[in-house]
Protein backbone atom coordinates (compact mmCIF):
# COMPACT_ATOMS: atom_id res chain seq x y z
CA UNK A 1 0.00 0.00 0.00
CA UNK A 2 2.66 2.66 1.23
CA UNK A 3 4.74 1.95 -2.22
CA UNK A 4 1.08 2.65 -4.25
CA UNK A 5 0.77 5.71 -2.63
CA UNK A 6 4.19 6.26 -2.41
CA UNK A 7 4.54 6.44 -6.51
CA UNK A 8 1.38 7.87 -6.98
CA UNK A 9 3.00 11.24 -4.96
CA UNK A 10 5.65 11.19 -7.04
CA UNK A 11 4.46 10.61 -10.39
CA UNK A 12 1.67 13.16 -10.31
CA UNK A 13 3.33 15.88 -8.21
CA UNK A 14 6.56 15.46 -8.01
CA UNK A 15 9.47 16.07 -5.13
CA UNK A 16 6.96 14.55 -2.06
CA UNK A 17 9.23 12.09 -1.53
CA UNK A 18 10.09 11.62 2.02
CA UNK A 19 7.06 13.22 2.73
CA UNK A 20 4.85 11.31 3.57
CA UNK A 21 7.14 9.86 6.32
CA UNK A 22 7.18 13.12 8.18
CA UNK A 23 2.76 13.05 8.32
CA UNK A 24 0.93 13.04 11.67
CA UNK A 25 -0.26 10.10 13.86
CA UNK A 26 -2.46 7.42 12.29
CA UNK A 27 -5.41 8.18 14.99
CA UNK A 28 -5.53 11.48 13.68
CA UNK A 29 -9.37 12.33 12.24
CA UNK A 30 -9.48 12.99 8.41
CA UNK A 31 -9.56 16.86 9.22
CA UNK A 32 -6.64 16.99 11.42
CA UNK A 33 -4.45 14.84 8.47
CA UNK A 34 -5.67 17.66 6.01
CA UNK A 35 -4.96 20.79 7.89
CA UNK A 36 -1.20 18.98 9.07
CA UNK A 37 -0.08 18.11 5.52
CA UNK A 38 0.17 22.02 4.48
CA UNK A 39 2.65 22.58 7.24
CA UNK A 40 4.43 19.12 6.67
CA UNK A 41 4.84 19.62 2.90
CA UNK A 42 6.32 23.32 3.45
CA UNK A 43 9.10 21.60 6.10
CA UNK A 44 9.27 19.24 3.15
CA UNK A 45 10.19 21.68 0.54
CA UNK A 46 12.57 23.61 2.84
CA UNK A 47 14.27 20.58 3.35
CA UNK A 48 15.07 19.97 -0.11
CA UNK A 49 16.41 23.47 -1.10
CA UNK A 50 18.32 23.36 2.11
CA UNK A 51 19.77 20.05 0.82
CA UNK A 52 18.46 18.18 3.08
CA UNK A 53 16.17 15.22 2.23
CA UNK A 54 17.22 11.53 2.69
CA UNK A 55 18.35 9.62 0.68
CA UNK A 56 20.28 12.70 -0.95
CA UNK A 57 19.37 12.11 -4.49
CA UNK A 58 15.46 12.27 -3.78
CA UNK A 59 15.84 15.87 -4.33
CA UNK A 60 13.15 16.39 -6.99
CA UNK A 61 13.45 20.77 -6.05
CA UNK A 62 17.59 20.68 -7.71
CA UNK A 63 16.93 17.94 -9.79
CA UNK A 64 14.44 20.02 -11.84
CA UNK A 65 16.63 23.48 -11.79
CA UNK A 66 19.77 21.73 -12.44
CA UNK A 67 17.87 19.82 -15.57
CA UNK A 68 16.45 22.87 -16.63
CA UNK A 69 19.15 25.11 -16.28
CA UNK A 70 21.28 22.03 -18.77
CA UNK A 71 18.63 21.68 -21.54
CA UNK A 72 18.50 25.65 -21.72
CA UNK A 73 22.36 25.97 -21.97
CA UNK A 74 22.44 22.97 -24.94
CA UNK A 75 19.09 25.73 -26.68
CA UNK A 76 21.50 28.58 -26.37
CA UNK A 77 24.74 26.88 -27.48
CA UNK A 78 22.98 24.45 -30.25
CA UNK A 79 20.03 26.01 -31.40
CA UNK A 80 17.95 24.32 -33.89
CA UNK A 81 15.63 27.40 -34.89
CA UNK A 82 18.30 30.35 -34.77
CA UNK A 83 15.65 32.66 -35.11
CA UNK A 84 13.73 31.91 -32.09
CA UNK A 85 15.18 33.66 -29.38
CA UNK A 86 16.85 32.72 -26.20
CA UNK A 87 14.43 34.08 -23.85
CA UNK A 88 11.49 33.05 -26.56
CA UNK A 89 7.64 34.22 -25.69
CA UNK A 90 5.98 33.02 -22.99
CA UNK A 91 9.28 31.67 -21.68
CA UNK A 92 9.02 33.03 -17.87
CA UNK A 93 5.21 32.00 -17.90
CA UNK A 94 6.47 28.57 -18.54
CA UNK A 95 8.88 28.68 -16.27
CA UNK A 96 5.77 29.84 -13.27
CA UNK A 97 3.69 26.91 -14.59
CA UNK A 98 6.95 24.69 -13.81
CA UNK A 99 7.02 25.40 -10.23
CA UNK A 100 3.36 25.92 -9.59
CA UNK A 101 2.47 22.44 -11.06
CA UNK A 102 4.93 20.85 -9.26
CA UNK A 103 5.31 23.10 -5.62
CA UNK A 104 2.78 25.63 -5.50
CA UNK A 105 -0.53 23.35 -7.03
CA UNK A 106 0.27 20.52 -4.47
CA UNK A 107 0.92 22.69 -0.92
CA UNK A 108 -2.70 24.74 -2.25
CA UNK A 109 -4.54 22.03 -3.38
CA UNK A 110 -2.91 18.30 -3.90
CA UNK A 111 -0.67 17.05 -1.03
CA UNK A 112 -3.38 17.58 1.03
CA UNK A 113 -5.42 15.78 -1.40
CA UNK A 114 -2.90 13.06 -1.56
CA UNK A 115 -3.00 12.10 2.05
CA UNK A 116 -6.49 11.72 2.52
CA UNK A 117 -7.07 9.00 -0.37
CA UNK A 118 -3.89 7.14 1.46
CA UNK A 119 -5.88 7.07 4.45
CA UNK A 120 -9.02 6.42 2.42
CA UNK A 121 -7.69 3.18 0.94
CA UNK A 122 -5.90 2.17 4.00
CA UNK A 123 -9.68 2.42 5.82
CA UNK A 124 -11.22 0.72 3.01
CA UNK A 125 -8.54 -2.20 1.90
CA UNK A 126 -6.31 -2.20 5.05
CA UNK A 127 -2.60 -2.33 4.31
CA UNK A 128 -2.31 -5.59 1.67
CA UNK A 129 -3.54 -5.33 -1.78
CA UNK A 130 -1.26 -8.38 -3.13
CA UNK A 131 -4.92 -9.63 -3.71
CA UNK A 132 -5.16 -6.98 -6.81
CA UNK A 133 -1.85 -7.82 -7.98
CA UNK A 134 -1.72 -9.49 -11.74
CA UNK A 135 1.77 -8.97 -12.19
CA UNK A 136 4.46 -9.30 -9.57
CA UNK A 137 7.76 -7.85 -10.30
CA UNK A 138 9.94 -8.56 -7.14
CA UNK A 139 11.53 -12.04 -8.48
CA UNK A 140 12.83 -10.20 -11.70
CA UNK A 141 16.29 -8.59 -12.12
CA UNK A 142 16.48 -5.21 -11.00
CA UNK A 143 16.72 -4.16 -15.19
CA UNK A 144 13.73 -6.29 -15.79
CA UNK A 145 11.86 -4.25 -13.24
CA UNK A 146 13.11 -0.89 -14.37
CA UNK A 147 11.95 -2.04 -18.44
CA UNK A 148 8.58 -3.19 -17.87
CA UNK A 149 7.31 -0.36 -15.02
CA UNK A 150 8.90 2.36 -17.32
CA UNK A 151 6.97 0.29 -20.24
CA UNK A 152 3.47 0.30 -18.52
CA UNK A 153 4.24 3.77 -16.92
CA UNK A 154 4.48 5.15 -20.30
CA UNK A 155 1.75 3.76 -21.69
CA UNK A 156 -0.62 4.55 -19.15
CA UNK A 157 0.38 8.20 -20.07
CA UNK A 158 0.47 7.85 -23.87
CA UNK A 159 -3.76 6.45 -23.87
CA UNK A 160 -4.38 9.16 -21.31
CA UNK A 161 -2.86 12.01 -23.50
CA UNK A 162 -4.53 10.15 -26.63
CA UNK A 163 -7.76 11.18 -24.22
CA UNK A 164 -6.70 14.49 -23.76
CA UNK A 165 -7.11 15.13 -27.54
CA UNK A 166 -9.98 12.82 -28.42
CA UNK A 167 -12.67 14.39 -25.96
CA UNK A 168 -13.73 18.07 -25.64
CA UNK A 169 -14.46 18.66 -22.07
CA UNK A 170 -10.90 17.46 -21.48
CA UNK A 171 -9.65 19.04 -24.64
CA UNK A 172 -10.62 22.29 -23.18
CA UNK A 173 -8.11 21.76 -20.58
CA UNK A 174 -5.30 20.55 -22.61
CA UNK A 175 -4.96 23.33 -24.71
CA UNK A 176 -3.13 25.33 -22.31
CA UNK A 177 0.00 23.28 -23.02
CA UNK A 178 -0.75 23.48 -26.93
CA UNK A 179 -1.15 27.61 -26.72
CA UNK A 180 2.80 27.37 -26.43
CA UNK A 181 3.63 29.43 -30.04
CA UNK A 182 7.51 29.01 -29.69
CA UNK A 183 8.67 25.98 -28.52
CA UNK A 184 11.08 25.84 -25.53
CA UNK A 185 11.81 22.86 -22.47
CA UNK A 186 10.02 24.91 -20.19
CA UNK A 187 6.92 24.50 -22.45
CA UNK A 188 6.72 20.52 -21.59
CA UNK A 189 5.72 21.85 -17.63
CA UNK A 190 3.16 24.22 -19.22
CA UNK A 191 -0.01 22.81 -18.79
CA UNK A 192 -3.56 23.14 -16.24
CA UNK A 193 -3.66 21.71 -12.94
CA UNK A 194 -6.48 19.37 -13.92
CA UNK A 195 -4.54 17.04 -16.27
CA UNK A 196 -3.22 15.33 -13.17
CA UNK A 197 -6.63 14.85 -12.04
CA UNK A 198 -7.23 12.96 -15.53
CA UNK A 199 -4.09 11.19 -14.89
CA UNK A 200 -4.60 10.17 -11.91
CA UNK A 201 -7.10 7.35 -11.72
CA UNK A 202 -5.26 5.33 -14.72
CA UNK A 203 -2.14 5.68 -12.84
CA UNK A 204 -3.90 4.52 -9.83
CA UNK A 205 -5.06 1.73 -12.13
CA UNK A 206 -1.67 0.20 -13.14
CA UNK A 207 -0.28 0.67 -9.61
CA UNK A 208 -2.90 -1.52 -8.05
CA UNK A 209 -2.05 -4.50 -10.73
CA UNK A 210 1.66 -3.87 -10.75
CA UNK A 211 3.70 -5.55 -7.57
CA UNK A 212 7.20 -5.53 -6.55
CA UNK A 213 8.85 -2.84 -8.00
CA UNK A 214 11.22 -0.52 -5.78
CA UNK A 215 11.24 2.81 -5.00
CA UNK A 216 14.55 3.85 -6.92
CA UNK A 217 12.83 1.90 -9.50
CA UNK A 218 9.89 4.13 -9.61
CA UNK A 219 12.36 7.17 -9.14
CA UNK A 220 14.63 6.47 -11.78
CA UNK A 221 11.55 5.94 -14.27
CA UNK A 222 10.23 8.91 -12.87
CA UNK A 223 13.63 11.20 -13.74
CA UNK A 224 14.14 10.01 -16.80
CA UNK A 225 10.69 10.96 -17.92
CA UNK A 226 11.14 14.33 -16.86
CA UNK A 227 14.27 14.82 -18.67
CA UNK A 228 13.26 13.16 -22.39
CA UNK A 229 10.49 15.59 -21.62
CA UNK A 230 12.76 18.40 -21.42
CA UNK A 231 14.54 17.80 -24.45
CA UNK A 232 11.55 16.78 -26.24
CA UNK A 233 9.68 20.23 -25.55
CA UNK A 234 14.02 21.75 -26.05
CA UNK A 235 14.53 24.30 -29.44
CA UNK A 236 17.50 21.41 -30.35
CA UNK A 237 18.38 18.86 -33.38
CA UNK A 238 17.74 15.88 -31.62
CA UNK A 239 16.36 12.89 -33.34
CA UNK A 240 18.30 9.86 -32.00
CA UNK A 241 18.58 7.71 -35.17
CA UNK A 242 17.59 4.54 -35.40
CA UNK A 243 16.33 4.81 -31.99
CA UNK A 244 13.81 7.97 -33.21
CA UNK A 245 11.37 4.72 -33.40
CA UNK A 246 11.77 3.92 -29.70
CA UNK A 247 12.08 7.65 -28.21
CA UNK A 248 10.34 10.51 -28.66
CA UNK A 249 12.17 13.17 -29.86
CA UNK A 250 11.96 17.07 -30.94
CA UNK A 251 11.31 16.57 -34.49
CA UNK A 252 8.32 13.89 -33.71
CA UNK A 253 6.96 16.21 -31.11
CA UNK A 254 6.75 19.64 -32.75
CA UNK A 255 4.07 18.23 -34.93
CA UNK A 256 2.13 16.97 -32.08
CA UNK A 257 1.65 21.28 -31.34
CA UNK A 258 1.23 21.19 -35.16
CA UNK A 259 -1.26 24.17 -36.01
CA UNK A 260 -2.48 21.88 -39.22
CA UNK A 261 -2.87 18.48 -39.38
CA UNK A 262 -4.31 16.19 -42.11
CA UNK A 263 -7.89 14.65 -41.70
CA UNK A 264 -6.40 11.24 -40.34
CA UNK A 265 -4.87 12.90 -37.40
CA UNK A 266 -8.03 15.87 -36.52
CA UNK A 267 -7.45 14.67 -33.00
CA UNK A 268 -4.02 14.88 -33.11
CA UNK A 269 -0.66 12.95 -33.51
CA UNK A 270 2.79 11.75 -31.81
CA UNK A 271 1.00 11.55 -28.28
CA UNK A 272 3.81 9.52 -26.41
CA UNK A 273 5.27 11.16 -23.31
CA UNK A 274 9.07 9.13 -23.27
CA UNK A 275 8.51 6.58 -25.69
CA UNK A 276 7.18 6.91 -29.44
CA UNK A 277 6.87 3.24 -29.81
CA UNK A 278 2.90 3.58 -29.50
CA UNK A 279 2.40 6.21 -31.83
CA UNK A 280 3.97 3.83 -34.28
CA UNK A 281 2.27 0.38 -33.29
CA UNK A 282 -1.38 2.61 -33.30
CA UNK A 283 -0.17 4.60 -36.19
CA UNK A 284 -0.75 7.81 -34.86
CA UNK A 285 2.70 8.78 -35.71
CA UNK A 286 3.14 11.75 -38.38
CA UNK A 287 6.29 13.31 -39.21
CA UNK A 288 6.25 14.62 -42.92
CA UNK A 289 9.32 16.95 -42.65
CA UNK A 290 11.52 17.94 -39.86
CA UNK A 291 8.75 20.26 -38.61
CA UNK A 292 11.65 22.97 -37.73
CA UNK A 293 9.72 26.04 -39.12
CA UNK A 294 5.90 24.76 -39.18
CA UNK A 295 3.40 27.19 -37.59
CA UNK A 296 2.40 25.86 -33.65
CA UNK A 297 -0.73 26.44 -31.58
CA UNK A 298 -4.79 25.56 -32.48
CA UNK A 299 -7.48 27.45 -34.47
CA UNK A 300 -8.44 30.65 -32.92
CA UNK A 301 -5.62 30.33 -30.49
CA UNK A 302 -5.20 34.32 -31.09
CA UNK A 303 -8.45 34.55 -28.60
CA UNK A 304 -6.83 32.05 -26.32
CA UNK A 305 -6.14 33.71 -22.76
CA UNK A 306 -1.98 34.87 -22.67
CA UNK A 307 -2.15 35.28 -18.76
CA UNK A 308 -1.99 32.39 -16.28
CA UNK A 309 -5.16 33.05 -14.11
CA UNK A 310 -6.53 33.47 -17.77
CA UNK A 311 -5.90 29.78 -18.85
CA UNK A 312 -6.20 28.46 -15.34
CA UNK A 313 -9.89 29.35 -15.70
CA UNK A 314 -10.56 28.78 -19.44
CA UNK A 315 -11.29 25.19 -18.99
CA UNK A 316 -13.68 25.23 -16.60
CA UNK A 317 -16.34 27.47 -19.21
CA UNK A 318 -17.72 25.71 -22.04
CA UNK A 319 -16.14 26.14 -25.65
CA UNK A 320 -17.16 27.19 -28.93
CA UNK A 321 -16.14 23.89 -30.09
CA UNK A 322 -18.28 21.80 -28.13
Amino acid sequence: MKKLIFFFSISLFGGIQGYSQTGTPETATYSELFFSTFGDYARHIWNEITFNTVPWYQNYFWLLVVLSLVVWGLEVAFPWRKNQARIRKDFWLDAFYMFFNFYLFKLIIFTAFSKITERGFQDLFGENLSSLVLIDFSTLHPVAQFILFFLAIDFIQWFTHFLLHRFNFLWRFHKVHHSVLEMGFAAHLRYHWMENVFYTPMKYLALLLIGGFNYDTAFLVYYISIAIGHLNHANINLSYGPFKYLLNNPKMHIWHHAYSLPEKHKFGANFGISLSIWDYLFRTNYIPSDGRDIRLGFENDDKFPKTFWGQLVYGFKKGKDE
